[in-house]
């Protein structure tokens, strides 16, 4: 996409259409941590600004997001996985305060969703975001049928682990 007002009017319908979907992106992806939720947003916001040059529409706009969401995210786990993860005490309060506007079934299920595979939770969002087995296939390059498999076996382990 090489003219600049063209990409800026689709960045702005991104920020305005899909800002929801990046959110939740982050959200899974931040361990409970507000800060670095807000952090991965800004990055994968920033990753699809730059890539927007490169956009050439042969994919769904949505597919094409998830992608670089989800890469961002797991870009970014990598390269902080080797620095301490703990969470000081004064900031899982200030979290544990500001979710208390989220319903407590959606909070157990993000909860739930946290505790599988990037892979998994990758699938498992897009699903939840009614994406086709599809759109999910072209994103994580896996066979349409390895798809509806996965969703099946992911859903059957969040039963599990909301049971246990």
């Amino acid at each position: 996409m090489n003219d600049e007002s063209t990409r800026q009017r689709l960045f702005d319908q991104i920020q305005t259409e899909c800002s929801g979907m990046v959110d939740r992106i982050c959200f899974l992806y931040s361990n409970g941590s507000d800060d670095q939720r807000k952090d991965l947003y800004q990055e994968c916001m920033l990753n699809i600004w730059q890539g927007l040059r490169n956009f050439r529409g042969d994919a769904k706009l949505s597919t094409w997001l998830y992608r670089a969401c989800i890469n961002t995210c797991v870009t970014s786990f990598r390269r902080h996985s080797k620095h301490n993860s703990t969470l000081p005490l004064e900031e899982a309060i200030a979290i544990s305060a500001d979710e208390s506007s989220r319903p407590d079934e959606l909070k157990e299920l993000y909860r739930l969703i946290g505790m599988l595979g990037d892979i998994d939770k990758a699938i498992i969002l897009m699903w939840l975001d009614e994406n086709s087995y599809d759109e999910i296939s072209e994103v994580t390059g896996m066979a349409r049928n390895t798809v509806a498999s996965r969703i099946r076996r992911i859903k059957e382990r969040l039963v599990k682990l909301s049971n246990s």
